[in-house]
């Protein structure tokens, strides 16, 4: 039987109520024995030294075997829908873009997936199941995709490879 608090008790055949055991509340040193929760002042959060100057969203997605990216977020904030026409290229710091473009050779696929072609998969290492990092920027209607081996040069403070 469940009493108040989620507390529960058990009833015995005889109709006896087991009293619910407690526990203590607090440190094994002030407040232990009375049952009191000493009090503490709050932790002090980390202040932020940047603050976001973009609009851009952010999403993971997983290569598939046909290297075809997904991401319905990433998609709807671009306005972008199946059968629209990509320019796909190497931007200059080694991540990848792509734009919406009427003359483009890729397009979006009936699913909503962006497909990276072979030679940029094969010139950044991408395989099925690799991780890469979507970044949709609104403002210019466009999608950089960030390959593990950016991510890292990026991180580490080196340059891209």
């Amino acid at each position: 039987m469940h009493g108040p608090l989620g507390v529960c008790a058990v009833i015995l055949a005889v109709g006896a109520v087991v009293p619910p055991v407690l526990p203590q509340r607090g440190h094994a040193g002030q407040g232990a024995r009375t049952g009191t929760v000493p009090s503490r002042d709050p932790l002090p959060l980390a202040a932020l030294r940047a603050r976001r100057t973009s609009s851009a969203v952010y999403g993971l997605a997983a290569l598939d075997c046909h290297g075809r990216v997904a991401d319905r977020i990433i998609t709807q904030t671009l306005d972008w829908s199946a059968g629209l026409r990509l320019h796909i290229e190497e931007a200059a710091i080694g991540a990848l873009t792509a734009a919406a473009d009427p003359e483009g050779a890729y397009r979006i696929t009936s699913q909503g997936h962006v497909r990276i072609p072979a030679p940029l998969r094969h010139r950044y290492g991408l395989g099925a199941g690799d991780r890469v990092l979507l970044a949709a920027d609104p403002e210019q209607s466009q999608l950089v995709i960030y390959p593990p081996a950016i991510l890292d040069a990026l991180l580490s403070g080196g340059e891209s490879a």
